[in-house]
């Protein structure tokens, strides 16, 4: 009787993701709450903070992973940032278009890079957790005419 292969623990990279989109959200959402005037921007500031915190402790958790599939996550991540990278150019002439100018542009600016990186982490984590870590290797093999089994 075959045992099932153990189940791999692998860190809350999704909930840490939407964690800090969330925030990014709330904080851009506060300070469009003041348009036209001008808003406070402490709040504003602190949810950008926990957002990049967020963040960062997202990578560093990923980045502690031996058993991952690390060459799929990078493959995914590499196109996806390609992709929100376009869109938050588009954005960010959009808030230059409408005269956004100063501490608020600057802020506007740190929450949507924030929210640019969090995207390509969150859809590359979620392709890479289902991929066999060894299966590019295996792949390899199989194309230089090894067997493709291990």
């Amino acid at each position: 009787m075959d045992a099932a292969p153990p189940e791999r623990r692998l860190p809350p990279a999704t909930e840490l993701g939407m964690a800090s989109i969330a925030l990014v959200a709330i904080g851009v959402i506060y300070l469009a709450s003041y348009l036209p005037r001008h808003a406070p921007l402490g709040p504003a500031i602190g949810f950008l903070a926990a957002a990049a915190a967020v963040l960062l402790a997202n990578a560093v958790l990923l980045s502690r992973q031996r058993e991952f599939a690390w060459w799929r996550f990078f493959q995914v991540a590499r196109w996806t940032l390609l992709a929100y990278v376009v869109i938050a150019g588009m954005l960010e002439y959009m808030f230059i278009y409408d005269h956004t100018r100063g501490s608020l542009l600057a802020l506007l600016t740190l929450l949507l890079t924030t929210f640019t990186l969090n995207v390509p982490i969150l859809l590359a984590f979620t392709v890479a957790r289902f991929q066999d870590p060894d299966s590019r290797d295996r792949a390899a093999g199989a194309a230089a005419g090894g067997s493709a089994r291990a």
